[in-house]
């Protein structure tokens, strides 16, 4: 008997991992993340004043100064943790959305499960790969 759902498992994660930068990951593809989810709270230029910031409580991120303010490093990891949310960084909650969870709903119907972690996994670093491109 084959395996077959290992090897759908494999062929996907090879089409959303590698199989190309539509689909994979990419600071362009992470733009258009970006601009659909960031933008309303940390604005167009990333600088923390998008037009809900005047009805929050909290302050918004200014996502240009990342690196800056971490010694010039970008802190890829710890950002990939706050994007995604799931990982314990923010275990009681946060005032930003956990897009991690939102990334696999959006896309578990139409790729089943292990698709939407491998999906919601690129999504993920794509949009932190356009921010480190976009450090001052």
């Amino acid at each position: 008997m084959k395996n077959t759902k290992g090897m759908t498992v494999a062929c996907l994660a090879f089409a959303v991992l590698g199989g190309g930068n539509a689909a994979g990951q990419s600071a362009d593809v992470g733009h258009d993340i970006y601009t659909q989810y960031c933008a309303t709270c940390h604005g167009e230029a990333a600088d923390g004043r998008g037009p809900l910031t005047e009805l929050m409580t909290v302050k918004v991120a200014d996502l240009t100064q990342l690196a800056a303010n971490n010694d010039g490093e970008f802190p890829m990891l710890k950002v990939i943790h706050i994007i995604d949310g799931r990982t314990g960084l923010r275990g009681h909650g946060g005032p930003m959305p956990t897009y991690g969870r939102i990334f696999t709903e959006e896309t578990a119907g139409q790729v089943g499960n292990y698709g939407a972690v491998l999906a919601t996994r690129g999504r993920i670093l794509s949009l932190a790969m356009y921010l480190e491109s976009i450090q001052k």
